[in-house]
């Protein structure tokens, strides 16, 4: 437990960078888009911003992110979520070649982040600066929900749980 929290500290560290870049970045490359605006933007900017800034991020970072969360998180695994496992050099080709590319590619980049992470994150970058990295947090776990969520109610239809 301790070094899956110490990977979501380091992870949420990097995400927080990643966040203050791409939100500083993105409103920048709109006018060279020919996206302009003058005085106090509307409400209509700002949305269009955040959707742009959650689009970029979740294109250009999140694909890396996810896989690097999954090569962390099977790293920690192997080492039965001791923190030990931060002392040992991560067999990255093992754990690549264990990735389910399957998954990884049809539910988690295809799905998730379409359906999923570029409109929570839309709202993540609509609110202030010192409130996404909490909200993100939460999203997270909301996903987590609803993925556990999911997996239970295919266990159950396939018969491999069955209710109590």
């Amino acid at each position: 437990m301790a070094a899956k929290a110490t990977m979501w500290g380091v992870l949420g560290l990097f995400l927080k960078a990643c966040f203050i870049i791409f939100a500083a970045g993105t409103p920048q490359v709109l006018p060279s888009l020919g996206i302009h605006v003058s005085g106090e933007p509307a409400f209509g900017y700002r949305l269009l911003v955040a959707f742009a800034t959650s689009v970029m991020l979740n294109t250009v970072f999140a694909p890396m992110f996810m896989i690097l969360h999954k090569i962390i998180h099977d790293h920690i695994k192997v080492h039965h979520g001791k923190l030990s496992a931060f002392m040992t050099p991560i067999d990255v080709r093992s754990r690549i070649e264990n990735i389910d590319w399957g998954i990884m590619w049809s539910f988690v980049l295809k799905k998730t982040i379409p359906l999923f992470w570029i409109p929570a994150q839309t709202i993540t970058f609509m609110l202030p600066q010192d409130l996404r990295i909490l909200f993100a947090a939460f999203l997270g776990a909301v996903l987590g929900v609803i993925l556990a969520l999911a997996n239970l109610s295919g266990k159950q239809e396939s018969g491999e749980l069955s209710p109590v």
